[in-house]
This record gives C-alpha cells, sequence and structure tokens, in this order.
C-alpha cells in the first residue's frame, strides 16, 4: 500500500514538474550567466526545493563578477542562509543584488520546502519562496544631468512582489529537478515596468553522483545537465561535472554553456568552512568585447554528522 501511494506521489511530482517547465516558458524575471554556485556548491540558489535538505545550517555568500573589460559590468552578489532542525521541514532566505551599469536590483525572499521521504534514501522535495524585489538607478553614476526627470520617475516606481516555486527529487546518487524562478514576472506582470530582461525564466536539471574507489583513494564524479530559459534570448544548456575528493578536501569543475561559454570552478572544503573559485571563458562572437567572468564562494555549514 505505501509503494502504491509513493508511486501516486512520483507520478504527480512528475506532473508538477512538466508543468513548471512548460509555464517557464512565459516571460519572467538572472544574469544571463548565473553563479556556477547553484549547480553544485549551493543549489538553493536555483531551486527553493533545495533548501533545508539536509539536517544542520548552511551560509553562503557569492561575488561574480562580469565583462572585467567593460565599465559597468554586470556584477552579482548573494548571501543565502537554509536550515534543517531535523524535521522534514527547511527554511531559508536569499539576499541577491544584481548591479548592470547604472542599474542596481535587490531581491530579497524567504522560502518554505517541505522534504517528504519515499525511502531511506530517497526524497520528494517541494519549495516556495516569498519576498520583495525593487531595481533602481544609482545616481552617483550617473554622468550628466542628475535631475533628469526620466531618471527619478524610473526611481518611484513601486517595488514588487516576488518569488519562487521548486520540486526536486533527491536520493544517494540522483537528482532531478525543476523551478520556476521570478513568479513576480509571472503572477503580477511587472517584466515591462521593471525592466526585467536578460532574466531567468525556468530551471531544470539532473545529476547522478558516481562514487570510484581505488587501492589509494575514493573519489566521487557527478555528472549534470541543466537547461534554463532566459528572458530575450534562446534557452541555454549546461553540461558538465563536478570531481570530488573529499579525503583531499577538494573538488574541481567544468561546465560548458550553449551560449558558446565555458566555466571551470576549484573548490576546497575545510569544514566548516568552504572555498569556491571559478572563470568563465566566453567563445562566441562576445569574447571579441567582453571576455571574463570571476566569481568568488564562500560557505560555512555546521551538518549532522550522525544522520
Amino acid at each position: 500500500m505505501t509503494s502504491i501511494k509513493n508511486l501516486s506521489i512520483i507520478r504527480y511530482s512528475i506532473l508538477l514538474a512538466v508543468l513548471l517547465v512548460i509555464a517557464g516558458t512565459r516571460q519572467a524575471s538572472a544574469q544571463l550567466t548565473g553563479l556556477e554556485a547553484m549547480y553544485f556548491q549551493d543549489q538553493y540558489l536555483a531551486n527553493p526545493a533545495m533548501a533545508g535538505l539536509e539536517k544542520g545550517l548552511n551560509l553562503n555568500m557569492g561575488y561574480q563578477s562580469q565583462w572585467t573589460t567593460i565599465p559597468g559590468g554586470p556584477k552579482l552578489e548573494d548571501f543565502t542562509g537554509d536550515y534543517n532542525s531535523g524535521n522534514r521541514v527547511g527554511l531559508g532566505f536569499i539576499i541577491n543584488s544584481d548591479q548592470s551599469g547604472l542599474i542596481d536590483l535587490t531581491r530579497i525572499v524567504g522560502t518554505y520546502a517541505y522534504h517528504l521521504p519515499l525511502s531511506e534514501t530517497s526524497k520528494l522535495n517541494f519549495g516556495v519562496s516569498f519576498g520583495l524585489n525593487d531595481s533602481y538607478i544609482d545616481y552617483s553614476k550617473v554622468q550628466g544631468d542628475q535631475g533628469d526627470v526620466s531618471v527619478q520617475l524610473f526611481n518611484e516606481r513601486r517595488i514588487y512582489m516576488d518569488g519562487d516555486l521548486g520540486i526536486a527529487y533527491t536520493s544517494k546518487g540522483l537528482n532531478i529537478q525543476a523551478a520556476l524562478p521570478n513568479l513576480g514576472s509571472v503572477l503580477f506582470n511587472t517584466q515591462n515596468e521593471n525592466l526585467d530582461a536578460d532574466r531567468s525564466t525556468f530551471y531544470t536539471a539532473a545529476s547522478y553522483i558516481i562514487t570510484v574507489s581505488n587501492y589509494s583513494t575514493d573519489f566521487t564524479v557527478e555528472p549534470k545537465v541543466a537547461f534554463r530559459g532566459i528572458s530575450g534570448f534562446q534557452n541555454i544548456m549546461d553540461v558538465g561535472a563536478n570531481f570530488a575528493m573529499a579525503e583531499y578536501n577538494f573538488n574541481v569543475s567544468g561546465i560548458y554553456h550553449t551560449n558558446q561559454s565555458a566555466t571551470v570552478g576549484v573548490g576546497f572544503d575545510l569544514k566548516p568552512v568552504g572555498f569556491l573559485f571559478s572563470y568563465t571563458n566566453n567563445t562566441g562572437p562576445l569574447k571579441a568585447y567582453a571576455n571574463n567572468t570571476f566569481e568568488f564562494g564562500l560557505k560555512y555549514a555546521i551538518v549532522d554528522v550522525n544522520k
């Protein structure tokens, strides 16, 4: 009886994931090059269902500088925290700062996630985030008439409600997820008045952790494929893998993006603190104008070692 009930839950969850992807094709509100940490180090960034997935506290901070050869190139900053006391409920928050040229965007959301055990090693995870989104022009960056009425009118626009919705299936090795970010643009049709171009419209991903053992050491390989939508651009597929050697507290990742860019990352897990350094190289037409993207991530985790 229990297995039949679990099977029904999985079927409904798969249906919900498909509906999320379909709904995600609508206009919504993240940079064309998102934070690399969302693929492996801090998956909560991309999907609220990943908040509090495991018992303990996780704090993450990230900084990314894009198009370093161009003045006013995009800069992303984020601070996230998620917690699970040991039950099925996960709680979290995300603070994002997105600076592109004259425009600064700040987004703050809180997250509630529910993790339903299907077996001893597998869970079905649901998550929803709600909060505020605000974009404005920094007067100190304006080179010209800072009293321009158009600048004033832009900054007088209202702050609007925003959020995310996500679902994920996780097991000892398999991870399948789908998310519909930036609900404010979908539910409240805010993309036009808030200039939500170049924003994420949907996110899906699948990965599997493979453990390789030999006489000297063990390491894991996690291949991952992600598919995401960007408002105003073609959908992007990300294909890569993360190689981790827990014995040496070291991991390295590589991801190719179909927008003709590639990312290489190196991480150090010095428990309870972790570090991430990554570099993205544009190989397409954009390379002639803006080639480099650098990212730094810092993680502090207190987990239950007896789980």
